[in-house]
């Protein structure tokens, strides 16, 4: 159910006053020290943004895709390092729960999911598992009322913060291939689950990034999520549909900041005589960053509208975090480029998001895979 207008109006104006007094004023001290500060995260969970999607009979928002989106994209104005401190509860981390847990398992987790009070992390690549996920060697033996699982899982967001971990196992080894794998709900407390030492990134100081280890760790039977084995990769594949809408309005958003601090700067700064706005090579540029921002929040809108009508949007879904996070690493070059030397200095911010943003060509599918998603969804249809 969609808010009313004046209820996400109110909604928006929050998050963007959040964004620009709260969060953009910070952004160079967490890029320096590699964390958010915590009276930061406090108030992100004041404001509801960890239950953002979450179901209001469990305590979140409950808000739709087109709403999420546009929640997104102001994110997106300043450091991906704040959306990603919550972004694991709204997105990968609570919506396996939300789209196939039994009722049981929502009661359990996802109130406290929406309050922040459990970071949710989404466990899927693998050491030899990552764009073809469907190949995870993460072993979930059945053992009396138990499964036990074996293995490890590599590069997962909020790990090192999570409390509970939606974990993508194979149940069935005689299946080589996506049938045979489960999903669980595994307690990071529970005995035999480790961390590794958190990854040093090329950007996105501030989220943080470790591989999980599991040894021997014996998960309830009725923490495989929904109740049914073999099935955790349409899952998985559910919940990064969702996901890759959400990356798509991000890079939406860091392109609109990019596109609008080139121009300032551009309007400013001046060279025989004049401000190099006035230039049209330059002016070639910012043209070109709006006209590809435009297309891309148009796309998002189509397609995050079409979800919300129930039809699949696997295929547009790819298509926008294909265009979206390809054009957001375009805008952050001329952005660059745009300010020369200052944009590669630390002081100005630019050559931050320059790093920030190359991380979205490969997160929650990387641009090649979303290339055969849509090229495979094109010929299916064309065969009938």
């Amino acid at each position: 159910m969609a808010l009313d207008d004046q209820t996400l109006n109110q909604l928006l104006d929050t998050v963007d006053k959040f964004v620009n007094e709260r969060l953009r004023p910070l952004e160079s001290q967490v890029g320096e020290e590699d964390r958010i500060p915590d009276d930061v995260i406090v108030e992100m969970k004041a404001l509801g943004f960890y239950g953002l999607t979450i179901p209001e009979s469990y305590g979140g928002l409950g808000l739709n895709m087109s709403e999420e989106v546009e929640v997104a994209r102001l994110f997106g104005h300043t450091s991906p390092a704040f959306r990603s401190a919550f972004g694991t509860n709204v997105g990968i981390g609570s919506q396996s729960l939300v789209i196939d847990g039994t009722e049981e398992q929502k009661q359990h987790y996802l109130p406290g999911m929406a309050t922040g009070e459990i970071v949710g992390s989404f466990c899927l690549t693998e050491p030899e598992a990552g764009s073809d996920s469907a190949a995870v060697k993460t072993t979930a033996r059945k053992q009396g009322d138990d499964y036990v699982l074996n293995g490890t899982k590599r590069y997962i967001t909020n790990a090192p913060q999570a409390d509970l971990l939606t974990v993508f196992a194979r149940t069935n080894p005689e299946e080589k291939g996506s049938r045979g794998v489960s999903a669980f709900l595994v307690d990071r407390s529970t005995a035999g689950v480790s961390m590794g030492k958190p990854y040093n990134k090329m950007g996105q100081q501030g989220a943080h990034v470790c591989d999980v280890i599991f040894e021997d760790v014996h998960v309830p039977a009725d923490r495989l999520v929904g109740g049914a084995e073999n099935v955790g990769f349409r899952t998985a594949m559910k919940v990064l549909d969702k996901g890759r809408l959400h990356i798509s309005a991000i890079s939406v958003g860091v392109a609109e900041r990019l596109i609008s601090d080139s121009l300032q700067y551009a309007m400013e700064r001046k060279q025989f005589g004049q401000p190099i706005a006035d230039f049209q090579l330059i002016q070639a540029m910012l043209a070109d960053s709006q006209t590809e921002c435009y297309a891309a929040k148009c796309m998002i809108a189509d397609a995050a509208k079409r979800r919300d009508a129930g039809e699949n949007v696997a295929a547009l879904a790819a298509s926008c975090k294909l265009f979206s996070t390809e054009m957001a690493g375009r805008v952050a070059d001329r952005a660059v480029q745009i300010h020369g030397g200052a944009g590669y200095i630390e002081d100005y911010g630019i050559e931050r998001f320059y790093r920030d943003v190359r991380l979205f060509r490969i997160y929650e599918g990387t641009s090649q895979i979303q290339q055969t998603v849509i090229a495979r969804d094109m010929i299916r249809k064309a065969k009938g």
